[in-house]
């Protein structure tokens, strides 16, 4: 029978959404979790799995969470980890390695697992439950069974007497109660869940409804900020000419000191000061972090090195682009913020010269390349010592400044007709949309080049893989800006050790590299007693009063053994650069400073 086409469309849309909820409630795993302690930061897991068609089942537990990239080695919160039959028969399981667990599921067709986790970890990548809500990060709270990570998923959370609010991602089910679905653990494990009593806002930007989930209060205004996110929701969007989601979700912290964020693909997980949001600067900083972690979306989370998915959860993903993955989403942050009129160009470029301080004040950025830095980045910039500075850099910052030359490059030489948002567009078109994989180095590369229109080997050969200083007066040049060094001909003297008091004494923290310090043998630890015989009570003080090539006499104490060190001082190396308009820019430089940087 042929239906009217209103009819039609009902018939069609109800047979969907019958469809997707049959197969919603046909997944073959289904979590309830509950929290029967929240005081003491415990958070109980029931998995039930059927279906099953094998004697034995594994079970494990993700080591890292996508985003942070290092081996947290989330089983070592586990407890009570057993198995059962649908019957209550337990069942004998084995623990194999640290993240896995086997079963014996021999003539069982169903099992039911339960554990409990230990939450009680504060930032934006681990679970924390106490009391008032919880927070669960997902990679540290849910197993999977080995080899099924493209299986879908019920989650069914049971909030804690009291608890009212819950604020994720995930797809609630139909005429189920806190029932949750993913399509795959990919997603489940991309989707954190916030349970308690938030207090919710909502906006609507770039035709998506944004739910803001705002975590132990804070004097923020919330007409300000939905004024305020939903700027840069469209300022982001508009790089890209579309947005792929229809909801998304934020889920803020509020301390009495925080920061930090975590990209999901739907949603994201924001630390904030919760009396900040009356400062001005403070303000600015928890937007500009919003708008970096929602450029997210689609740099990384979908637009992505190839190696970064889909992950493999036991183990590290290396991939030599977190420069790009990253340092260019810290680049778009700023960016994104002066276009949508939350900072000017003053502030752009203040941001730009700390950037490029940071990194020419760094020793290590003469030793460690940016994409090592990448590559490195699961032993080295998540597990910082003293001596990190000495051998490494942060792909955040340097990326950030990789992007900044890459965009002058093609603003330049494309006489500015095309910028980095060009190559940034047509790459989240060709990889994501259109082959619905990540990208190669090689590949990325090659759109950059298309862009700028000539080969980029002297920015990756010196710029990305090696550590050659960057031409900046060069690359700001192309803009009409000009780039100085304010401590230039300066003499100062420079001890090259950083101290501060610890138990009433002043230690040393960290030494650099080349330093007076360095070659004297001044140790990190090292207890300062006295400075030419006087109390070191003002080092940076002292210092300042000497000369280039004046010798200090230093007594500390070294693990209780007191050691005379003598100090020559050298001139500071440490730069200042300052960014300022140049005289005299012609027509072409007009132009691509005002495509770069219009407000």
């Amino acid at each position: 029978m042929k239906l009217p086409l209103t009819a039609t469309l009902i018939f069609i849309t109800s047979l969907m959404i019958s469809t997707q909820t049959s197969a919603q409630n046909s997944a073959n795993v289904n979590f309830e979790v509950s929290f029967l302690q929240p005081q003491a930061h415990y958070v109980e897991v029931q998995m039930a799995i059927k279906n099953i068609n094998a004697k034995s089942l594994t079970v494990k537990m993700p080591v890292w969470a996508p985003g942070s990239y290092l081996i947290r080695e989330f089983s070592k919160n586990v407890e009570n980890f057993t198995a059962k039959s649908n019957a209550g028969k337990p069942i004998n399981v084995q623990q194999t390695t640290k993240n896995s667990w086997v079963i014996n599921t021999a003539n069982l067709k169903n099992v039911v697992i339960n554990y409990r986790v230990y939450a009680f970890e504060v930032s934006v990548r681990t679970s924390f439950v106490d009391a008032d809500h919880a927070f669960l990060s997902c990679p540290d709270i849910f197993m999977f069974v080995d080899k099924q990570l493209n299986q879908p998923a019920i989650v069914k959370i049971n909030p804690t007497q009291g608890w009212k609010k819950i604020s994720t991602a995930l797809e609630p089910l139909p005429n189920k109660t806190n029932t949750f679905y993913a399509q795959n653990f990919d997603t489940l494990f991309d989707s954190p869940i916030e349970i308690g009593n938030q207090d919710i806002f909502y906006f609507d930007a770039a035709g998506v409804k944004h739910e803001v989930a705002m975590v132990n209060g804070g004097n923020y205004n919330t007409e300000l900020l939905k004024t305020d996110m939903a700027k840069i929701v469209e300022t982001a969007t508009a790089i890209f000419g579309e947005n792929p989601n229809k909801r998304y979700v934020f889920i803020v912290h509020n301390y009495a000191a925080g920061g930090g964020g975590l990209e999901h693909k739907n949603s994201t997980v924001l630390g904030a000061t919760r009396l900040g949001y009356t400062d001005e600067n403070t303000y600015k900083g928890f937007l500009g972090l919003v708008a970096h972690e929602y450029f997210h979306l689609w740099n990384v989370k979908r637009l992505r090195p190839i190696a970064l998915g889909p992950f493999n959860y036991d183990q590290e993903n290396y991939t030599t682009n977190l420069w790009v993955a990253e340092g260019f989403t810290a680049y778009y942050e700023n960016l994104i913020s002066l276009k949508a009129g939350i900072i000017n160009q003053a502030v752009f470029l203040a941001e730009l010269e700390n950037d490029i301080n940071a990194i020419a004040n760094q020793p290590g950025n003469k030793v460690q390349s940016l994409s090592q830095a990448s590559f490195n980045a699961w032993i080295k910039y998540y597990r910082p010592n003293e001596n990190s500075a000495n051998t490494s850099i942060s792909y955040y910052n340097k990326g950030a400044l990789i992007a900044t030359v890459i965009n002058l490059t093609i603003l330049h030489h494309s006489e500015g007709k095309y910028s980095l948002d060009d190559a940034m567009q047509f790459a989240y078109n060709q990889y994501y949309k259109k082959l619905k994989r990540g990208y190669t180095d090689a590949e990325f590369r090659a759109v950059l080049e298309q862009f700028a229109g000539k080969h980029l080997s002297f920015i990756y050969d010196n710029y990305i893989n090696g550590t050659v200083d960057i031409d900046f007066s060069t690359y700001l040049g192309y803009a009409g800006l000009q780039i100085d060094d304010k401590n230039s001909g300066s003499n100062s003297p420079y001890l090259g050790a950083n101290a501060a008091i610890i138990n009433n004494s002043l230690t040393v923290r960290n030494v650099a590299t080349n330093s007076a310090a360095f070659l004297a043998g001044l140790n990190v630890n090292d207890k300062i007693l006295t400075i030419d015989g006087l109390k070191p009570e003002n080092l940076p003080k002292i210092i300042s009063e000497k000369k280039v090539g004046d010798i200090l006499a230093f007594i500390v104490d070294r693990d209780g053994i007191e050691k005379n060190i003598l100090v020559t001082l050298k001139a500071s190396q440490n730069k200042k650069f300052v960014i300022s308009k140049m005289g005299g820019a012609n027509e072409l430089q007009f132009k691509v400073l005002a495509k770069w940087l219009r407000e």
